[in-house]
């Protein structure tokens, strides 16, 4: 079936890889970023390939929430959005107490509260018609607390599960359906300067499979399935010592 998809963030690393890939399965697409000038480049790289295929694209910074709310309506007006992609963020971050709470703040107010007007915005297009698919792109950070500049940014990852977990709990069994997406280490240009390690999956093959659990509408998905899935067993219960040792 054929999908409206609005996705966030989607001038660079996991949103424009699924930009690519949504748009291959003939996906209409709707696009929002900070940077038009990458967005354009998308556009003419997704329309060139895709001939035929929508491709609207907007500037929007996500931490203007009356902008996230007004784009959001207009796109739906030009484009009836079935499934909107909360995927806009950042990894900025450092140890607190380190005199860098403006990387720390930037970091909570973007991955956590643009993320929650990205979902109120989203919502009130899909409540209005009873239908949709909302998705939120966490972390495998998420799953437990982690040291010095990743701290605030998987405790923001969290707090995304869990508001994503309340609204799955609240709308199960209706019409809307609700995903979270827990990738694992997945090359992109935020992470291309940390060296290459048996956990770390290139763009594409990481994004394929983020595709393919949001094409399921999987309540929770870590992907890529091997090794996250077991991973994310043993993050979440190992003790504290063995944690360190890990990360």
């Amino acid at each position: 079936m054929r999908r409206n998809i609005l996705i966030t963030g989607a001038s660079s690393g996991l949103g424009e890889e699924m930009a690519r890939q949504f748009a291959a399965k003939g996906h209409p697409l709707a696009l929002t970023a900070r940077r038009e000038d990458r967005l354009k480049a998308l556009q003419a790289e997704l329309t060139t390939a895709h001939p035929g295929l929508t491709v609207l694209i907007r500037r929007l910074d996500v931490n203007d929430h009356d902008a996230v709310f007004e784009t959001f309506r207009s796109i739906d007006a030009e484009l009836p959005l079935d499934r909107i992609i909360v995927n806009a963020g950042i990894g900025k971050g450092a140890p607190l107490g380190t005199g860098r709470f403006d990387a720390n703040l930037v970091t909570a107010q973007t991955n956590f509260t643009a993320v929650l007007a990205q979902a109120e915005a989203a919502l009130e297009l899909f409540r209005a018609r009873n239908a949709g698919h909302l998705v939120f792109i966490s972390s495998v950070a998420a799953l437990r607390g982690m040291p010095k500049s990743v701290t605030t940014y998987a405790a923001t990852k969290a707090a995304v599960a869990t508001l994503a977990e309340g609204l799955q709990v609240e709308l199960l069994g209706k019409p809307i359906k609700v995903s979270t997406i827990f990738p694992g280490y997945i090359r992109t240009e935020l992470n291309e300067h940390v060296a290459r390690t048996p956990l770390i999956v290139d763009t594409v093959p990481g994004v394929r499979a983020m595709v393919a659990a949001i094409e399921a509408e999987k309540t929770k998905a870590f992907v890529p399935p091997w090794p996250w899935v077991p991973m994310a067993r043993i993050l979440k219960y190992a003790p504290l010592p063995l944690l360190k040792r890990m990360i």
